[in-house]
């Protein structure tokens, strides 16, 4: 249970430090006193999604910190679990501070841990009860999740959920493959068509860069022939000898050294050089005649170059930015194309893994109405008598299963609450009958039973006195301090009936300092809890009247709680 609770820089609680003990306590004040702030504030601690705006002004951080001890053997096995058992076994430290940047720092016994370990450990932890939970059981849709809980669904919806969402995913394969059968025939047409371009063209890697190159030497065949014309003549001379060439000059030039060589090593040294050069030329002169002979080519091959050159490039246009492109874009079309003409073998296929796995779905669900069914005649005898002793002894409650053939997310059931609360009347949804004091009674008695068999070890009910006066109050009071024996309870109320039967009584009061609001969080003492109950009665012109109606309230409450004892 939640044994002390520090606040600081929240909303306008610049700082609070709460003990909380055992049994029923109620938290009472004014409205906009700050009761809202204390919830959001353990709400922060369970995880739940934070505001900068949470944050009290001029502040740059809130902070939020909560000592839970005698907590449950499920929420010290989850501790241990994810390796955040403190030193004690049987308690938790958690904090939480929020920055003014949005992001928050989360520990538990010291550790750091995101928010979303903070939710995982809440529902050990505190189970709030707030007008949410009221719009929900107003709302026919979510009534199913109420049977759910109570029915323990949890390994059935687990098994079930899988085989639904595979079932949807097959579904909707299917449906794509018959909305689109003249797509897909058209776009078979078109792939073909592709397909047929780009092996008619039969390309290979490199094939353009290869090509370019010989255009290049087609492009400028005559120039160069004219250059190597010109550079073998050069290095060769004339055909008839009359002219020398470098060739021959350089010959003529070592053999002349050849003959003085011998008479000094510098003569020798003129000679090799010479040599050396002669064989260079002759070198050259065999290159220059080698690319010559290989510039052979005609209009015909310059013709079929640039018409290979062209279907290159219109293939580009269309199905990529190179031939490696085009090639892939070729295997990537053939796959797809044998994808596209076996699907006719493909939906059968899906046909029959869909019959498979919806008759397997449908087994399941028939497994979980079973269970609803039988959690549903177990809920309808519990809440009836919770309601008995919420002065609804004559209400008639049904918890009405229809099973139909569609498979939904929840299987193949609906689930609407009904209700009769007058003698003669039939049952009708909750939504069209209930009004806002008997929807109060309904949520408490669906809430004592729903969490009665649950590991939380502290309830918070937020205003669950909404709409309820009198007579009916009085029960209500009664059923928190019933449920106060079993679990830590906290009750924010506006109630006398309800302050009165608290075991504690927290005022939560808001005032103003040097013109800033501050909340505060005070305990109530005999004397102070007279006078905030007789204000609850009579409003701020408190009189000995009134004081005397709380007193005996309070003494009422005190013998009703010892005769339970």
């Amino acid at each position: 249970m939640l044994r002390v609770l520090h606040i600081e820089n929240i909303a306008v609680i610049e700082s609070a430090d709460i003990e909380l003990s055992p049994g029923l306590t109620v938290l009472s004040g004014e409205t906009g006193a700050g009761k809202s702030i204390l919830i959001d504030s353990i709400g922060a601690i369970l995880g739940q999604r934070t505001s900068r705006e949470l944050i009290r002004a001029g502040s740059t951080k809130g902070f939020v910190s909560a000592m839970f001890t005698d907590i449950s053997r499920a929420l010290q096995d989850k501790l241990t679990e994810l390796d955040l058992a403190g030193e004690e076994a049987d308690s938790v430290h958690i904090q939480r501070q929020i920055s003014a940047d949005g992001k928050s720092t989360c520990r538990v016994n010291m550790r750091p841990v995101s928010a979303s370990v903070l939710k995982m450990l809440s529902p050990y932890l505190i189970d709030i009860h707030g007008q949410h939970d009221g719009q929900k059981l107003m709302d026919d849709s979510c009534h199913i999740e109420f049977l759910d809980h109570y029915a323990a669904t949890d390994a059935l919806m687990a098994e079930y959920l899988p085989r639904y969402q595979h079932l949807f995913a097959l579904k909707k394969q299917i449906t794509e493959l018959d909305k689109s059968e003249q797509e897909r025939l058209q776009r078979i047409d078109m792939l073909r068509y592709h397909a047929g371009e780009i092996e008619e063209a039969a390309l290979q890697a490199g094939e353009e860069e290869t090509l370019l190159a010989r255009k290049a030497v087609v492009d400028n065949a005559g120039r160069l022939l004219g250059a190597l014309d010109t550079a073998h003549h050069a290095l060769d001379g004339d055909e008839d000898g009359d002219t020398l060439g470098a060739v021959g000059l350089l010959t003529e030039a070592a053999d002349a050294l050849a003959g003085i060589c011998e008479l000094s090593e510098d003569f020798r040294a003129l000679y090799d050089r010479a040599e050396e050069l002669k064989y260079l030329a002759l070198d050259l002169l065999d290159s220059v005649g080698a690319q010559r002979s290989r510039i052979d080519f005609s209009p015909e091959e310059s013709a079929r170059t640039e018409e290979r050159l062209d279907t290159i490039y219109r293939l580009k246009q269309k199905y990529g930015a190179t031939v490696e492109d085009v090639l892939q874009y070729g295997q990537d079309i053939a796959e797809e194309l044998e994808r596209l003409s076996c699907a006719d073998e493909t939906r059968e296929n899906l046909l029959a893994e869909y019959k498979t796995e919806l008759a397997a779905a449908r087994e399941v669900a028939g497994r979980l109405t079973e269970l609803r069914r039988t959690a549903a005649a177990q809920l309808e005898k519990r809440i009836v008598a919770e309601l008995a002793e919420l002065d609804m002894t004559r209400a008639r409650f049904e918890v009405r299963v229809e099973t139909g053939s569609k498979l939904t997310a929840h299987g193949m059931d609906s689930v609407l609450f009904q209700i009769s609360v007058n003698p003669g009347e039939p049952v009708r949804p909750l939504s069209k009958v209930a009004s806002g004091g008997e929807l109060s009674r309904i949520m408490l008695a669906m809430k004592n039973v729903l969490t009665a068999g649950e590991d939380v070890g502290t309830l918070i009910f937020d205003e669950i006195d909404t709409g309820v006066s009198g007579r009916a109050a009085q029960k209500i009071a009664r059923k928190l301090s019933a449920i106060g024996r079993q679990k830590q309870t906290l009750c924010v109320t506006h109630l006398p009936q309800i302050a009165a039967m608290g075991d504690h009584h927290l005022l939560i009061r808001k005032s103003v300092r040097d013109e800033r609001s501050y909340t505060d969080v005070h305990t109530m003492d005999a004397q102070t809890r007279v006078s905030e109950i007789a204000r609850m009665i009579s409003g701020e012109n408190i009189t000995e009247a009134s004081r005397n109606n709380a007193a005996e309230l309070i003494e009422a409450a005190k013998a009703y709680r010892e005769g339970l004892s």
